[in-house]
């Protein structure tokens, strides 16, 4: 193909890996705006549902989507039997854990678990942070979630048949709800500001990081759009001047 002075073969396999790299770019720029999209879109729900008036958690099962991001109320108290450190929750740069408290709730055998912040490690991880939970019948608030994030696990998580494990990689609320003597509501209340019990309670907003994942995909976007650049410049080259020849 000729433009003038220049002249235009590619080479087909060098055109191929360009092409296959190119839509690797675009595609990974495309998810990450997804990712954006989709944290703006539940951050713009959270605004929405936490202007409500806050709801009363009772003995009825509770469906958890319908109540995801509400404000919550419950009166009842925190058992320990079945507390889970959630592993690997990171504050100020620290590592740390998520306390997860089952609270009975008020004259029943039915339980919601509680987020009550995070706790920095102890000494080192054979040695876990001593809780301090108070006792006695109380009131709880904060904005009802679903289970955090799941983060990759090297192994199956192991048996309970052998005893209560404390630390957990992730909250399962299915294998959670199989394991505890008690029902469990299907949802986690994150304890708010002034309810007793809890810890460091900076909350993640549901749109935190939305402006990392568009700059990922800008940069993806613009390497696809470099690379282009550069599979044109060295393919393009100056035709010989036969003129004088």
């Amino acid at each position: 193909m000729q433009f003038y002075h220049y002249s235009f073969h590619p080479k087909l396999i060098p055109t191929l890996a360009t092409l296959a790299a190119i839509a690797v770019m675009v595609m990974l720029g495309q998810w990450q705006s997804s990712k954006a999209t989709q944290k703006q879109s539940m951050q713009t729900d959270f605004d929405a549902r936490t202007t409500q008036m806050a709801e009363k958690i009772t003995t009825d099962e509770i469906d958890a989507e319908t109540l995801r991001y509400k404000k919550v109320v419950v009166h009842g108290k925190y058992e320990t039997q079945f507390q889970i450190l959630l592993d690997n929750r990171i504050e100020d740069e620290k590592a740390g854990y998520h306390v997860f408290t089952p609270f009975r709730i008020e004259a029943s055998e039915h339980y919601i678990l509680i987020n009550r912040g995070w706790v920095p490690l102890g000494v080192d991880r054979t040695m876990l942070p001593e809780i301090e939970t108070p006792e006695g019948m109380m009131d709880l608030s904060g904005v009802a979630m679903l289970p955090p994030s799941k983060l990759y696990e090297l192994e199956q998580p192991k048996s309970l048949d052998g005893g209560w494990q404390v630390v957990w990689q992730n909250i399962d609320m299915a294998r959670l709800r199989k394991a505890v003597p008690f029902s469990l509501q299907p949802l986690i209340i994150q304890l708010d500001q002034a309810s007793p019990g809890g810890f460091v309670r900076n909350w993640p907003r549901p749109d935190d990081k939305v402006v990392t994942h568009l700059g990922y995909a800008f940069q993806w976007y613009g390497m696809a759009v470099m690379l282009v650049l550069f599979y044109f410049f060295v393919n393009f080259k100056k035709t010989p001047d036969n003129k004088h020849k």
